[in-house]
């Protein structure tokens, strides 16, 4: 585990990004009232975990558990099918199940992002097309094949597979939908980051205190930065977000450190769904904003952690426990990142075991 404590926000916040990048949205208001419609959607459960918050010394944690998230098993659920929601609605058509009928929507994925693309694009009539990389398993491949869509697979990292879709939008005049930002791409990521606020909503409605300290998972940094936005809305200064990212793929550590959008390079990381080795713009000007400190780990720290979450019927893949790991690391880490005996965490388990 490497602890980058330079990250803290007065001295992040002057990262250097092409003009025209927005920060991340903090408002759920619009995702909340798609989702009130969609028979599919109940918020998923926060979970306290006593007995962990007693071996590691602190007062409370709070698990937001995503693992059933609208029947797709992960967070991603709230981000690509609400673009996919809110382009029907905005075609003004009566059916919406055919509001997009001709329409394909393309985007490169190890999984997850991938399967809320299909299964958008399948309830209102369009069509998907992802992109995945050699290393990406193929049961996933088969997961997304069973939501409809066409599964190609490209190049030896997800870098190359997006490349790889984003290619293939501009030849057949598809609509990319990446869950990643960069200069000229922005409208859709942004509003798919909007998506992911609803699932702080539910957290705001559901824990009786706020955290000190908010533990999150970070890949391109959608989910972080969302996170950390809507956290801040409601409440100001007083957690500390820490993102977590393999130490093979460490984006958002890089390019706060550097002060301007970093590409990383590193072996492939057991964290799949974190195995991102550049950051979306968006999410990196708002984590240089609202993150306080940053967290890289290795395979074997989140391997050993995995068993832990288990006994915590929490049973998750490396990606999905990251950010659990972080704090189940040894002592000194945990007072590097302040936390003591007063301490309430709130932590995600964003997505299911490996079916």
């Amino acid at each position: 585990m490497r602890i980058h404590p330079n990250l803290f926000r007065k001295l992040a916040a002057g990262v250097a990004l092409p003009p025209g990048i927005a920060f991340p949205s903090d408002d759920a208001s619009a995702p909340l009232g798609l989702l009130s419609k969609c028979p599919a959607y109940a918020p998923t459960p926060l979970v306290d975990l006593p007995e962990l918050a007693r071996v590691t010394g602190i007062s409370q944690v709070s698990v937001k558990d995503e693992r059933e998230r609208m029947g797709l098993g992960s967070f991603k659920a709230l981000g690509a099918a609400y673009v996919i929601a809110d382009d029907a609605v905005k075609t003004g058509a009566k059916d919406l199940q055919t509001a997009l009928r001709g329409q394909t929507y393309v985007t490169a994925s190890a999984g997850n992002h991938g399967m809320s693309v299909a299964a958008g694009a399948r309830v209102f009539g369009a069509a998907a097309v992802i992109y995945i990389a050699e290393t990406v398993p193929e049961s996933f491949a088969r997961r997304l094949a069973a939501k409809g869509a066409q599964v190609v697979r490209e190049g030896q990292d997800y870098e190359a597979s997006m490349v790889a879709a984003a290619h293939a939008a501009r030849v057949n005049g598809w609509r990319l939908l990446s869950d990643s930002s960069w200069e000229g791409y922005t409208d859709r990521p942004w509003r798919l980051m909007q998506g992911y606020l609803a699932l702080m909503a539910e957290v705001a409605d559901q824990i009786a205190d706020p955290p000190t300290h908010i533990f999150v998972q970070a890949g391109v940094g959608g989910l972080a930065a969302s996170v950390a936005a809507y956290a801040r809305k409601i409440w100001g200064d007083a957690p500390g977000i820490i993102v977590v990212e393999p130490d093979a793929a460490p984006a958002i550590a890089a390019s706060l450190t550097e002060g301007r959008p970093v590409t990383t390079s590193g072996p492939v990381s057991t964290m799949g769904r974190l195995d991102c080795k550049e950051p979306s713009l968006i999410a990196l000007k708002g984590l240089a904003r609202d993150a306080d400190v940053a967290v890289t780990l290795s395979d074997e720290a989140v391997a050993r952690a995995l068993p832990r979450l288990a006994a915590h019927d929490l049973e998750t893949t490396p990606s999905g426990g990251a950010g659990l790991a972080a704090l189940l690391l040894s002592e000194p880490h945990r007072k590097a990142l302040r936390l003591d005996e007063r301490s309430h965490v709130l932590a995600f388990v964003t997505e299911g075991p490996e079916k």
